[in-house]
């Protein structure tokens, strides 16, 4: 998953909250471009290019384009590494961005040298970035989906008893769940941000779909079946984070431990990071890998740019339709101009292995 570490803000990892209180968070400039998103428009405007080039049948600029791209893409996330440590303290988040780096250039690196089958996860990139940044950067879009989602939110919050309403976050969004300090375990309480909308996960499945050669009625049944399972998951993951935190679930002795002395937290953050770092992160890996499994029921076809994920992270070639006992791709095969060209680096460049 990690050469799609670049697509998951998290990668899915895509869920995340902020808690009140010590921890300020990083202020959202509402009609501004921080200097990570012009970083971000650089990499997806590349991809796309090297799209187009590879339409256009030039392949092999194509591949030059999208191997600038993956380099560019590779810096974006390691602008990130000091958010997700310093401020959201996630640790999983932190190695993933970490890693994005060294397997984006390596991907670039093959890319150079021949592997002219990462166009197309290259596409999905690009496509994932279409998706992703106009709702991030996009004013009225990026209010819409937060402040829909901390509606939502609240009223599965109603559905379980707890009522609090919502008021204006640190960030300007009415996405604030407003609990009264005074009756909660904590004295904290969360606001829901752009990654809380669960949108770079469905830019994630949107951005696969859209790529493949398949049928346009299996792409649509692929994209409708992971989008509302994504909401669904997402919505329930937002009630628990939303209601750990300042009722204080997780506030033993155990994970406080863990919280303040070993993180550095604050006392009254446990609940909070144990439901969000620990508990909710771990769960959305495995929630990621059964929606990958539902999709490729009714879309094999992305299982292609998957089985070059694995190639980047393993070096090794997989057949993935014939592990998962996938009949083929008769209907919706690659076109010649994504076909499975998946010779190594040394063929590539006209060398025999055996000569070093």
């Amino acid at each position: 998953m990690s050469a799609l570490s670049a697509t998951t803000a998290a990668t899915a990892p895509a869920v995340d909250f902020v808690a009140t209180g010590t921890m300020s968070p990083i202020p959202a400039v509402v009609g501004q471009l921080g200097l990570s998103d012009w970083v971000a428009w650089i990499a997806i405007g590349t991809f796309v290019a090297a799209m187009v080039l590879q339409w256009s049948g030039a392949v092999d600029p194509a591949r030059y384009v999208a191997a600038a791209a993956w380099s560019v893409f590779g810096v974006y996330w390691l602008m990130l590494v000091p958010y997700y440590y310093g401020h959201l303290q996630s640790p999983l988040e932190t190695l993933l961005a970490l890693a994005a780096l060294p397997l984006c250039l390596y991907t670039g690196y093959l890319l150079v040298k021949g592997r002219e089958s990462l166009l197309l996860l290259s596409k999905a990139v690009a496509f994932m970035g279409l998706i992703y940044l106009p709702a991030e950067t996009i004013p009225v879009v990026r209010t819409w989906l937060i402040e829909t989602t901390a509606a939502q939110t609240h009223f599965g919050m109603e559905l379980l008893g707890h009522s609090p309403g919502l008021t204006e976050g640190a960030d300007g969004y009415m996405s604030k769940f407003d609990f009264d300090p005074e009756k909660t375990v904590t004295g904290r309480t969360t606001y829901i941000i752009m990654a809380c909308t669960g949108i770079g996960s469905m830019a994630i499945f949107g951005g696969l779909i859209a790529a493949v050669n398949a049928p346009l009625k299996r792409k649509a049944m692929a994209f409708a079946s992971a989008i509302g399972v994504i909401w669904i998951l997402n919505l329930s993951r937002n009630v628990f984070i939303g209601l750990a935190s300042p009722w204080g679930w997780f506030q033993q002795d155990v994970f406080v431990y863990i919280a303040s002395d070993l993180m550095g937290a604050p006392v009254s953050r446990t609940s909070y990071l144990v439901a969000h770092n620990f508990i909710a992160q771990t769960l959305s890996i495995g929630a990621l890998l059964g929606i990958t499994y539902l999709v490729v029921r009714i879309l094999p076809e992305v299982l292609e740019p998957l089985e070059d994920v694995l190639f980047v992270l393993t070096g090794s070639e997989y057949d993935l339709a014939a592990a998962l006992g996938e009949e083929g791709r008769a209907d919706g095969g690659a076109d010649a101009s994504q076909s499975d060209q998946r010779s190594p680096p040394d063929a590539a460049s006209g060398s025999d292995p055996d000569d070093d």
